[in-house]
């Protein structure tokens, strides 16, 4: 019994507390009808027409309304060596999922300012994006109807397999991505997106990831708790990560 409580214990603080904490910070933030949002640029790109060099960028916001609380959207904006415009790819729940150019390329997501979860420039960026036009290219879950807000696959999951397919990146979403632990390669077994550990998920509901980017990561029904090992943090669900 006492095994019991701890562990009870220790779930309401690593996902439920957590969530609520997310979910007050919700409810005191003014907010408006989230269709008018601000959705112009954040600022985070160089002019194209000033910066010669290729650009890699994943970036990842708060997702629209009440799910914000718990989630986040991420997308992929790449530029090739001496282009003047940059391509930015989502992954959609309207019509064919993967779009195209359809929102501004650091644009913040209905409201939401975007962070930086990964940056590439010069010979760096080049290198990763043809493998990264691949990948979407050939992406399995493609067609309409195919995404799949919860567990996935959905706009988390399209990034996830991205970044897989170019492990040199070194990166992890955050922890509120649900969606990035389904499995976008149809394998509930097998390396990090990272490439520097193991993962092991059931379709999406619940999972366990190990890796030196990536960290130790318990899946729970999507939401996401653990420690950030390469830089000390928590990871919590709703509330992303907290540490250094």
């Amino acid at each position: 019994m006492v095994v019991l409580r701890i562990t009870v214990l220790a779930l309401v603080l690593a996902f439920i507390a957590p969530i609520a904490v997310s979910a007050l910070l919700y409810a005191v933030r003014e907010r408006g009808d989230w269709r008018l949002a601000d959705r112009s640029s954040a600022g985070l790109l160089p002019d194209p027409a000033r910066h010669p060099a290729a650009v890699v960028r994943i970036l990842s916001a708060r997702t629209v309304s009440w799910r914000g609380i718990f989630a986040t959207h991420a997308w992929v904006v790449v530029k090739e060596a001496g282009g003047r415009t940059y391509s930015r790819f989502d992954y959609t729940a309207w019509g064919r999922p993967i779009w195209v150019d359809r929102f501004v390329p650091d644009g913040r997501w209905f409201g939401s300012t975007p962070e930086v979860v990964f940056a590439a420039d010069g010979d760096e960026a080049a290198a990763m994006i043809p493998d990264i036009r691949a990948v979407i290219a050939s992406y399995r879950y493609a067609q309409p109807g195919d995404y799949t807000v919860w567990p996935g696959p959905n706009s988390n999951t399209f990034v996830a397999a991205i970044m897989a397919a170019v492990p040199a990146m070194g990166a992890s979403l955050p922890a509120t991505a649900i969606g990035k632990d389904f499995p976008y390669d149809g394998r509930w077994f097998g390396r990090t997106p990272s490439g520097t550990g193991l993962r092991l998920n059931l379709g999406g509901y619940l999972g366990l990831t190990i890796g030196w980017v990536e960290g130790v990561e318990l899946n729970l029904l999507g939401a996401v708790a653990g420690l950030d090992l390469r830089r000390p943090a928590l990871k919590l669900p709703g509330v992303g990560r907290v540490g250094l």
